[in-house]
């Protein structure tokens, strides 16, 4: 997906640029940029591969290379970013999060006459350098912000550094992903996640609403334009892709997770589903708090039966290739023999996808001696594939082992009936599940309910987005 981190400062800021932005490195590992506004030089920029080095190793020279009282980076699992623009507007740099799903249109649409777009591998147009266009379009940046915004099918939440130093940062329409200012005594800085920041002192501001544009200078924070009052906050942030540490709208990523466990288990328990379990214990890394919560809840006791050896390698599901992800999450799990071998285990992860390498794992607790696996999902069935982030796990529908599992069972027909197979009361939700389990040999399955997510964060249900779960926004 991608993050961004930027300040305005009176002093120079790179250092605290530079750990603001290693700080969303759990949010995308293509590649990583800055951008820099010095009085004396100007705007400078540099941009790196992440894909094998991390951030902080690819970077680790940029305060011999780059200097600035302004600057931005982001993380991004899509285009070179941030790009560095010349327009009626003025020079500016700018970085986005999100994803556009109509550039060709959009091109030929509003740009066809005269604009030009370098094409990146495989002829793909650079979202970025999209959006900056079609701000372009408009006499003003807020005016083009609120345009792009208007015509874009999908998501953009953008960070712009203007030639001044002054920092624009607006968020998404309708606030699928945050935006967050900080500040200090000598600046504010502008967040994907408010933690990178109160990490480096800066005390928390608040967090922009829904469509909303701020203009920050060292001294001030100034709105351009106000926020709407319709929200969709990605739901899938507080299950999955939010860092522990990481709080939306209020609401801590890791404290939703433990209320979501127990909402699984109290709906294990009101069900009658009494297995004989020995330890209860969680996919690491993000299954593992919503574990925690199921095991508090059941008075079953927590236990991690592997571990997952990440110094040296990669997040499992970064590769571009499946075979890649498939073979770094088998080297990467460790088992503690003791924990697993002639024992009834339970599992929660925190989504089941694709089933590939969950499947693997289960292989694996057998193999190391497990008496019987049983799996909670922390999410419902994911039935659709996201189309407002990109997501670098971004999945077509018919990868998703549910859709896949619903045509084996009725074909084209039973794509007409998602809504009963995500029910787990249902006929057909019973057998979908029924199914799951003889695929990845598990000894029984549950997912958690869009409700139970629902009251797990806290939000009114009709402020989250909802969509890879029921198609709904």
């Amino acid at each position: 997906m991608g993050g961004f981190f930027g300040i305005t400062s009176k002093q120079d800021c790179m250092v605290d640029v530079f750990f603001g932005v290693d700080y969303h490195t759990h949010l995308g590992t293509r590649r990583g940029g800055m951008a820099a506004y010095d009085k004396k030089i100007g705007l400078q920029r540099k941009i790196h591969n992440i894909e094998n080095s991390p951030f902080r190793t690819k970077f680790e020279h940029i305060f011999d290379e780059m200097q600035g009282t302004s600057a931005i980076g982001c993380i991004s699992d899509s285009d070179p970013q941030p790009m560095l623009i010349r327009s009626r507007l003025g020079t500016f740099a700018i970085t986005t999060v999100g994803i556009v799903n109509n550039s060709d249109e959009l091109i030929d649409q509003y740009l066809s006459s005269g604009a030009h777009f370098d094409a990146m591998t495989g002829g793909k147009v650079n979202a970025t350098e999209l959006v900056a266009a079609l701000i372009g379009e408009k006499p003003s940046f807020v005016e083009g912000i609120q345009f792009a915004q208007s015509v874009i099918d999908g998501t953009a939440n953008i960070l712009i550094l203007k030639d001044d130093g002054t920092l624009i940062a607006a968020r998404d329409r309708v606030g699928r992903i945050p935006v967050q200012i900080g500040k200090n005594e000598d600046g504010y800085c502008v967040s994907f996640e408010q933690f990178a920041y109160t990490k480096l002192g800066y005390e928390h501001v608040r967090e922009l609403g829904p469509g909303e544009i701020v203009e920050l200078t060292p001294d001030s924070e100034s709105q351009l334009a106000a926020p709407g009052k319709e929200m969709h906050m990605c739901a899938f942030l507080w299950s999955y892709y939010g860092y522990p540490t990481s709080t939306y709208e209020g609401i801590n990523v890791e404290a939703m997770r433990y209320r979501n466990g127990a909402e699984i288990a109290d709906r294990d328990m009101a069900q009658g589903r009494s297995m004989e379990i020995d330890y209860v214990g969680g996919v690491p890394d993000s299954g593992t708090p919503h574990a925690i919560g199921y095991a508090n809840r059941t008075g079953k006791p927590f236990a991690r039966a592997f571990i997952k050896y990440t110094p040296t390698w990669a997040r499992s599901f970064t590769p571009a290739k499946q075979a890649d992800r498939n073979k770094i999450a088998k080297m990467k799990q460790i088992p503690v023999i003791e924990l697993i071998k002639d024992k009834n285990l339970l599992f929660v992860d925190d989504s089941i996808v694709r089933g590939t390498q969950l499947r693997e794992t289960v292989e694996f607790l057998y193999d190391n001696g497990a008496k019987s696996v049983h799996m909670r999902s922390a999410c419902p069935p994911i039935m659709y594939g996201c189309k407002y982030l990109n997501f670098s796990r971004a999945t077509s529908d018919m990868e998703l082992i549910s859709r896949q599992t619903i045509v084996e069972l009725e074909g084209e027909e039973g794509l007409k009936h998602i809504e009963e197979y995500a029910d787990g009361n249902s006929e057909r939700g019973k057998a979908m599940r029924k199914s799951i389990c003889d695929k990845l040999k598990f000894d029984s399955l549950g997912f958690q309910t869009i409700e139970g997510v629902e009251k797990a964060i806290g939000l009114e249900p009709c402020k989250l987005c909802t969509y890879c779960w029921n198609g709904k926004e």
